[in-house]
């Protein structure tokens, strides 16, 4: 066996690793091991792509390791200290690097084309799709990352974003067809495309609104998907075009049920059409807030034959997961059946919640989905409402002039009691007000959730 063979074979057992472990993903009990086999399968095809002959001659080990050292330094230390409450940008920052490489890889290659060659060819396509997916992926990253973290607000928009999109994806078509139709390479039609790229990319994800950010995130984890594979195109790297396949239609996939979870179309999607922040029309309810203490509470868990916990991004930022878990454990310790209601996009990235609670040791088989949460709430006693909002906002339902009119939501108002834990009155992600607080059934816990939840768990433990 020749060494191009034994390259390739190495490869195909590098990609069998990789699926396995992408296997294991799908489920939150083997998410760490499949974590950990998908990481064995790409460091296995790194050390074999850094083995392989090289074909043009040059050594450039000292860079790659340098690069590698650099890259795998940050990496490590930013997982490290990344809060939980911070891995939706740090997703966000990934998937804009892994464009960013696409984009470069393009760009270097169309000075890479010897001179007089064809443009109107398949490596020039290929070019061009990297570099424009990568740029994308990019700047629609960064745009998602600065929604994330607060420091771009959902009022900053672009003024027709719809006319705006649609006319640079047709401006897109444009140059790509005009670089391909040249008798020769013209750099500055290419450099026209990489701007008009990442542009798009910002007009793309700008009118999107933050309630809508797991979407986006899918999205884009996709696209940087599809880039990755432009790239292995280029360089007929099988683990790239490989690797950038599995992951582009697992993110187009859970692309697809986030849309589905929040009633929107992906068409809307990907013409920048989700619902931006705003309000709706108002509710018929009177607006009295009822609260309740901790002790009352207390008795009314420990006394309840079923209870519900419905966890939102306030649980998160309180980093209050750990105490809910120690509650949930009391409860049962009374005999009170616990269970968690997650939301599909509850949190600010597909899966939050579940990785949230998943941190804290709760059993996967607590966590009930969409559908079985909402036909058990009207048997459940007490729901706790801990710092979700959008995801339990009956405007969904009621209120056609809502921005989040048509989501499925969680019904916790079909339950016997509702208790919602939360800082203040303040509007949810979606910025719009939830008229749940003022229910017939609801009473409010203002406080943050973390405290709120310790004096519960010594109360419980009291009562």
């Amino acid at each position: 066996m020749d060494i191009s063979n034994l390259i390739d074979l190495l490869y195909l057992v590098s990609i069998i690793v990789f699926i396995i472990g992408l296997k294991g993903l799908s489920h939150p009990e083997t998410a760490r091991k499949g974590n950990r086999v998908a990481a064995l399968g790409m460091g296995m095809a790194i050390v074999i792509s850094l083995l392989a002959p090289e074909t043009s001659g040059n050594n450039n080990y000292p860079w790659i390791i340098g690069a590698m050292l650099i890259g795998g330094g940050i990496g490590f230390v930013s997982s490290k200290k990344i809060a939980m409450t911070k891995m939706p940008e740090m997703v966000s920052l990934f998937n804009g690097l892994g464009g960013a490489c696409a984009m470069l890889i393009g760009i270097a290659e169309f000075g890479n084309l010897p001179q007089g060659a064809d443009m109107m060819s398949g490596a020039v396509l290929t070019n061009i799709f990297a570099m424009f997916v990568g740029a994308v992926s990019l700047t629609g990253s960064l745009v998602a990352y600065g929604k994330l973290n607060g420091s771009l607000r959902d009022n900053f928009t672009l003024p027709a974003p719809q006319i705006i999109n649609l006319v640079s994806l047709a401006g897109i078509i444009a140059l790509s067809v005009m670089i391909m139709t040249q008798p020769e390479l013209n750099m500055a039609l290419v450099y026209a495309l990489l701007g008009l790229s990442l542009f798009y990319g910002i007009a793309f994800v700008t009118p999107i609104g933050g309630g809508d950010m797991p979407v986006v995130i899918s999205l884009l984890n996709s696209v940087t998907g599809i880039g990755a594979t432009g790239a292995g195109l280029i360089y007929g790297n099988n683990i790239m075009i490989i690797g950038g396949i599995l992951v582009g239609a697992s993110g187009v996939i859970l692309t697809v049920m986030m849309c589905e979870a929040m009633n929107r179309s992906l068409v809307n999607v990907l013409i920048g059409n989700l619902g931006a922040s705003g309000g709706g029309s108002g509710s018929s309810r009177e607006e009295i807030v009822k609260e309740v203490n901790i002790s009352d509470l207390a008795i009314q868990l420990k006394y309840a034959d079923k209870v519900a916990i419905v966890p939102g991004y306030g649980l998160a930022v309180a980093q209050a997961q750990h105490i809910c878990h120690e509650i949930e454990s009391a409860l049962e310790s009374e005999g009170v059946e616990v269970r968690y209601a997650i939301h599909p996009v509850a949190g600010r990235m597909p899966g939050h919640m579940n990785v949230l609670l998943a941190e804290s040791d709760v059993d996967y088989d607590k966590l009930l989905e969409l559908e079985p949460a909402n036909s058990s709430f009207p048997s459940t006693d007490v729901v706790l409402v801990i710092g979700a909002n959008d995801v339990v906002n009956p405007s969904a339902k009621d209120d056609s002039a809502s921005p989040i009119y048509g989501m499925p939501i969680l019904d916790v108002e079909t339950a016997k009691n509702v208790v919602v834990f939360k800082r203040g009155m303040s509007t949810g992600y979606a910025g719009v007000q939830n008229p749940l607080f003022f229910g017939d059934k609801t009473k409010m816990l203002f406080g943050d959730a973390k405290s709120s939840l310790n004096k519960l768990k010594d109360e419980i433990a009291n009562a």
